[in-house]
């Protein structure tokens, strides 16, 4: 038994002018340039302090500023935030970045600065916040991400502490943050 297959035909020619996409760039990810803030109810800061895998001590903190200004070039696009409140013990802890470099396809965005403290004398501690893109607009970034750094030289180099009962090896910081344009 042979199964015969239809007649094949040549597909049709298009004599219209075909478009040319343009080559994605490393600032795909990004929304469009401008200053972006995100409101308090709709960024969550949490700080973990760790040893090994252990979590010895977890706590929110409140968010005093989170601003993200995003440049054309995404070597110039800054994120800053001030974390403060009770769960902080009135100390205000900051991460300051540097850059945004897309990373795994621009699904993922890494930001190199460092985390100090409010007291602008003191050298802050290098840091890197990854942050996953959950969601992307042209006026809007949805991300979450996290950042650890050992506790030991955060706390000699800035003074920065929380608990003197619970041990320590690192300090992550775990942000979900909504940023909406301002401008």
């Amino acid at each position: 038994m042979t199964t015969e297959l239809p007649p094949t035909q040549p597909l049709p020619a298009h004599t219209s002018s075909t478009a040319t996409l343009l080559p994605r760039t490393r600032h795909d990810r990004l929304p469009r340039a401008g200053a972006y803030t995100a409101a308090a109810n709709r960024c969550i800061t949490e700080l973990t302090y760790r040893i090994g895998p252990l979590v010895t001590l977890r706590r929110r903190a409140d968010i005093k500023e989170a601003a993200l200004t995003i440049a054309p070039d995404p070597e110039d696009c800054v994120l800053s935030l001030a974390l403060g409140g009770d769960a902080l013990g009135g100390e205000l802890l900051t991460f300051v970045s540097t850059a945004i470099e897309p990373v795994a396809g621009g699904t993922r965005l890494r930001l190199p600065g460092s985390l100090g403290t409010g007291d602008t004398s003191l050298e802050p501690v290098p840091a890197a916040l990854l942050l996953r893109v959950v969601e992307r607009t042209d006026d809007r970034l949805l991300v979450l991400g996290t950042a650890r750094v050992p506790y030991g030289p955060l706390r000699r180099t800035t003074g920065f502490a929380l608990s003197r009962t619970r041990p320590a090896g690192h300090l992550g910081l775990l942000l979900a943050a909504e940023f909406i344009c301002t401008t």
